[in-house]
């Protein structure tokens, strides 16, 4: 498997780790056709019953790799494994996914949690709608998906302003199933 996307499965559950912790976990191209194609296969094998998704401490995800997004035009979308552009960030899955957020999940990587069934945060984990400050529009269902979970005025307020929320009161406003201890995340 690629170093950027560690996949290990054992008594029916995958645990897969982004795994580019000095970039903060962001998604490039390369990793966002890695976790595509990895999902899809986990989600066709029938001795997978959950998937649990993290990052490697840090972070979570850092969204979109905004690097990549500034260089030539067309690199970021060119990892795109469903052939829709920057798509979504997983593909539909009959296999629970279970988003094991450790540390901050901005932007994208913000998407990319509420893509998932379930959301376990550890008391480090962080949540931020930054796309405003970057100046692009989120592209993943995160302004209907958010605003499902938090409440439309809590959701329009975390989207325009970029604030962020620690996982107790993303628990509280029920964005999170569970917040626990950061070493107890993974178990």
């Amino acid at each position: 498997m690629d170093d950027e996307l560690l996949v290990e499965v054992a008594d029916g559950v995958a645990s897969v780790t982004l795994n580019r912790p000095r970039a903060r976990n962001a998604l490039n191209a390369a990793l966002r056709s890695a976790l595509w194609r990895t999902m899809g296969e986990l989600d066709a094998d029938a001795t997978v019953r959950a998937v649990i998704l993290t990052g490697a401490d840090p972070a979570f995800c850092a969204g979109l790799d905004l690097k990549e997004l500034a260089s030539p035009p067309g690199s970021l979308n060119s990892g795109a494994a469903d052939g829709t552009g920057l798509g979504l960030p997983l593909p539909k899955m009959s296999t629970p996914v279970i988003g094991a957020v450790n540390g901050v999940a901005i932007t994208g990587g913000f998407e990319l949690a509420l893509a998932c069934d379930f959301l376990v945060a550890s008391e480090q984990a962080r949540f931020a709608d930054t796309h405003a400050r970057v100046g692009i529009m989120p592209g993943w269902g995160l302004t209907v998906q958010l605003a499902e979970a938090v409440g439309f005025r809590r959701g329009r307020e975390l989207s325009a302003t970029g604030n962020f929320l620690g996982g107790r009161t993303a628990y509280d406003w029920g964005l999170v199933n569970h917040v626990v201890g950061h070493r107890e995340l993974l178990t």
